[in-house]
């Protein structure tokens, strides 16, 4: 069975995510926030299963409104008809996808359970599932802090920890590395979950976050948080060179989206990569950070793209009317028109370094 997963980017999204990586399907996960990148993920998904004709679509912890349940229904009656096997099931627990709970019956809706709880009841009973001994303990401990049920004080003051622990995970990107972020914290909640019986579990979990962080990230010598996750960053950065480099006046450079830290993990890129000039990271609003190494002015792109600048080694500025987007090939659409249009205009000139 090939299941397409989508689920929320909190811990309540996540450990759904985590109960279904113990069943013995082959799991494809996406998270969103809501808003427009349900949407968007949702389109991604009906894309992907153009490679498997039997297939089921998974959605937890994200209520859709009246007009994403409709359009969601129609095409996967549109595929199901044109010769595709879709099963569609959605399990939540916000009351406001009521209206779509009571129309459509792929709908699951239990406001008294958390979605994590509802998927792990669900699997228990609709899947093959190797359940852990530490699962029900987790599911119980994710209800808590879920629902926030502070009278369970035990299994809520750890949840709390478990909340954080996801909440302020950002050493990758979910736009950029969707799949390395969802490995990364999911492995982080299976390392949680073997301090659950310890005596002041919440507290020995606290103190444990930032080693099991640096577990992750370590390949090799042991280093600080910050350098191992640079490391491990400029490493993905590397295995993305054929999809996202970009080309300005005859000069080679990498587009990111959302990466942030671009001194450090810019510099580290174009230390590791010299066949680049330069390095540009966009933010999910359209600010510009650029970094080069002494082969261009950045601050002369910058200055020529968005009437930004700075130094010919460390530039920024903010690209007009960016949208922000979900999925980075729109991204790189975006500036790729920008690159393009400035070029029409300013030709091929060459650029002088600046002293």
């Amino acid at each position: 069975m090939n299941i397409y997963h989508l689920s929320h980017i909190d811990l309540d999204g996540y450990s759904c995510q985590l109960i279904m990586k113990y069943t013995p399907y082959t799991l494809k996960n996406y998270n969103a926030n809501y808003g427009a990148e349900i949407r968007t993920k949702l389109e991604l998904i009906l894309k992907d299963i153009e490679k498997n004709k039997k297939v089921t679509i998974l959605i937890t912890d994200l209520n859709l409104t009246a007009d994403e349940s409709r359009w969601l229904n129609n095409e996967v009656n549109k595929k199901n008809e044109s010769g595709f096997d879709i099963t569609l099931t959605l399990l939540d627990h916000h009351g406001s996808g009521e209206d779509s709970a009571k129309k459509y019956s792929w709908y699951y809706l239990d406001t008294t359970r958390c979605a994590t709880k509802i998927t792990y009841d669900y699997v228990k009973e609709n899947f093959e599932f190797n359940e852990p001994i530490w699962m029900n303990k987790f599911v119980n401990i994710v209800n808590a802090v879920d629902l926030w049920k502070q009278e369970e004080v035990e299994n809520f003051e750890y949840g709390k920890v478990c909340m954080r622990l996801i909440n302020e995970t950002r050493e990758l990107n979910r736009v950029m590395f969707a799949d390395e972020d969802n490995n990364y914290k999911l492995s982080l909640l299976i390392e949680a979950t073997k301090y659950i019986e310890e005596t002041d579990a919440p507290i020995t979990l606290d103190e444990k976050i930032h080693l099991i962080k640096k577990q992750f990230f370590q390949e090799d010598n042991n280093d600080t948080l910050d350098n191992l996750a640079t490391k491990y960053v400029v490493k993905l950065l590397g295995e993305k060179r054929k999809t996202n480099t970009i080309y300005y006046k005859g000069y080679r450079g990498f587009l990111s989206y959302g990466v942030g830290n671009t001194s450090i993990i810019g510099n580290g890129f174009l230390v590791a990569y010299p066949d680049y000039d330069f390095i540009v990271d966009i933010s999910f609003k359209g600010a510009m950070s650029l970094r080069a190494n002494n082969k261009v002015s950045v601050a002369l792109i910058s200055k020529e793209w968005a009437n930004g600048g700075g130094h010919p080694n460390a530039a920024g500025g903010r690209i007009p009317h960016f949208k922000e987007q979900y999925i980075y090939d729109k991204v790189k659409e975006q500036v790729e028109s920008l690159i393009n249009d400035k070029e029409a205009v300013a030709g091929k000139l060459e650029y002088k370094k600046e002293d």
